[in-house]
């Protein structure tokens, strides 16, 4: 029986992979609020968790790949090397750094919710180079999308008198949906020159080459020493070592095998249940709460996220069918 006739494996295996994605969202919120460890350097910065899942992630991954896939190395000049880590500077780097940045800055809900448009500008993208013809259904998807995120961020007020939809003034922090939109831009640029990569060469090695450029970037902005001064305790580091697995490590193996099972349009739209997870987790554990129009403004971005991926007449759009390495 062939791996495709196990399509509920497959959904099951993406929406592990979700789940882990969600609760790493919650497990940064906890590390930016000083609640793991002890002491005066109990919080862990933005730079600290974003540099420390990709490296400890390379450093997991590199000799796992070396024991058991060591022919596919092969295949790699060291031009490919370049390229993949480049996406590993521009966008895994940035992506997790931002959005993360956002997190500290705002809420869980409008990090993941602003970055969840990635699809979308990957749209826009591609329509602006001619590569995907426009339709009155993405048009609607952007509309939507963007409408959505208004309303999340409190920007837009939404009531039954006329005009209906007002402006009620921006109530959030502006460097932290700034950076939630920089880290929609930077996935999206990961995911389209990802992909051409991915097509060329065994995606594990993708991933890990581009784990290793974030690495390297992160230890030129941060080097070592700058590490070892912030005097990170035993229970700190296990963190690290946790968050790195959960947020990066389990939930890519558990992506990857579900795609075995499913095409890449269906497991990204149940890659959407990863917001929903993140948002259930950070109002359970570190109290954050939901208005009325941030509902709506979530279901609004999740549905056209949904809508933007599925093809019309049969045109696959392979190029947005991502789902976000949060």
């Amino acid at each position: 029986m062939s791996e495709r006739a196990h399509p509920v494996r497959g959904y099951f295996l993406v929406a592990a992979a979700s789940f882990c994605y969600g609760a790493s969202a919650t497990l940064g919120k906890a590390a930016f609020r000083g609640i793991v460890g002890s002491g005066a350097s109990a919080s862990i910065d933005p730079l600290i968790l974003a540099q420390a899942r990709a490296t400890i992630s390379f450093l997991i991954l590199a000799p796992i790949l070396f024991a058991f896939r060591r022919k596919e190395l092969s295949r790699f000049a060291t031009k490919d090397v370049l390229r993949c880590m480049l996406i590993g500077i521009l966008g895994l780097a940035g992506s997790n750094f931002f959005y993360y940045y956002s997190i500290e800055k705002t809420t869980v809900a409008t990090a993941i919710i602003v970055q969840y448009t990635a699809p979308i500008w990957v749209l826009l993208y591609m329509v602006l180079r001619g590569l995907q013809t426009t339709s009155r259904r993405k048009a609607f998807s952007v509309a939507l999308a963007v409408l959505g995120c208004a309303m999340v961020i409190g920007l837009l007020r939404v009531g039954m008198k006329t005009p209906f939809i007002s402006i009620s003034g921006f109530k959030g922090n502006p460097a932290g949906v700034g950076a939630a939109l920089i880290a929609a831009f930077t996935f999206s640029f990961y995911s389209v020159y990802g992909q051409i990569q991915v097509r060329r060469y065994d995606r594990w090695y993708v991933v890990l080459f581009a784990m290793m450029g974030a690495a390297a970037l992160w230890i030129i902005v941060n080097p070592p020493w700058k590490i070892i001064a912030a005097h990170y305790n035993a229970e700190q580091w296990l963190f690290l070592l946790v968050f790195s697995l959960v947020s990066m490590l389990i939930p890519l193996s558990l992506y990857f095998a579900g795609l075995q099972y499913l095409d890449a349009t269906r497991a990204v739209i149940t890659a959407c249940l990863e917001p929903v997870f993140a948002i259930l987790f950070a109002a359970t554990f570190v109290g954050e709460t939901l208005g009325v129009m941030q509902v709506f403004g979530i279901v609004f971005v999740l549905s056209a996220t949904v809508m933007v991926q599925i093809p019309e007449k049969d045109h696959m759009l392979a190029p947005t069918e991502i789902a976000p390495v949060d």
